[in-house]
Order: C-alpha cells, then sequence, then structure tokens
C-alpha cells in the first residue's frame, strides 16, 4: 500500500446534441501529482458515432478537438497557452464542465501505484 499514490480520472463523452442530454464515451484522462503523470486516451466508435450524430458530426471533427486535447496533455507547443500550465492546471482545465459536443464527467479519484495501467484500464472498462 506504501506504494500506491492518489489519481483522478473524468470519461471523455460525445454529446452530439447538447440539450438532450444523449452522450457516449470516447476517453480518459488521468491525472496522478505524485508521479507527475497526466495522461489521455480515447477511441471514436465509428457506428456509435453514426447512431447518435450522423449528421451533425464526423470523426475527422472530433479526431481534431481531441488530438489538441492531447497536445494540451502532453504539454506541447501547439497544445497553446493551456499547454504551457502546470499538470494539475492542464488537467482542470480539460476536466472543467463544458456545454459543448466534447464534455467530461465528474472527476473520480482512486490510488494506484501505475497511473498508465489505471489509465489503461479505465479506459477498457468504460469506453471499449
Amino acid at each position: 500500500m506504501q506504494d500506491k499514490v492518489t489519481f483522478e480520472y473524468a470519461i471523455i463523452r460525445v454529446v452530439p446534441k447538447v440539450e438532450r442530454e444523449e452522450f457516449f464515451n470516447v476517453g480518459v484522462i488521468l491525472f496522478s501529482k505524485r508521479k507527475k503523470f497526466l495522461g489521455v486516451k480515447y477511441a471514436i466508435n465509428p457506428k456509435k458515432l453514426d447512431a447518435f450524430a450522423s449528421d451533425q458530426i464526423t470523426i475527422n471533427l472530433l479526431n481534431a478537438y481531441l488530438e489538441s486535447w492531447e497536445l494540451i496533455c502532453n504539454g506541447e507547443p501547439a497544445g497553446g497557452t493551456i499547454g504551457k500550465l502546470e499538470l494539475s492546471d492542464r488537467f482542470r482545465w480539460l476536466a472543467a464542465c463544458r456545454s459543448t459536443i466534447i464534455q467530461s464527467s465528474q472527476t473520480h479519484s482512486g490510488l494506484t501505484d501505475d497511473p498508465e495501467n489505471e489509465l489503461n484500464a479505465i479506459f477498457k472498462k468504460y469506453v471499449l
């Protein structure tokens, strides 16, 4: 138990019609302050996208938005001003409430000794 550290995560959702509040999960963002880890993993299921929003959103558009989340998460220069912030601030910005087509769930917490493994496990459980 001594090697375990706290982490926080949020599920990334696509909300094609915000007013209807319907969504499907496409990814996970996970942050561990003590391990200095901020990671994102996503995959868009084309069949779900087609069923939810075939006429409103393209998979290319969603991928472009999620790629920008990844740039911010990784602190890449192409991530802009937000990408230059501390890990915790980047996580808070990405996990903040929005009323757009890409939203995140409330944040949840847990204990882990391997944040990357935890990211993959949560992704598998809630997205795939």
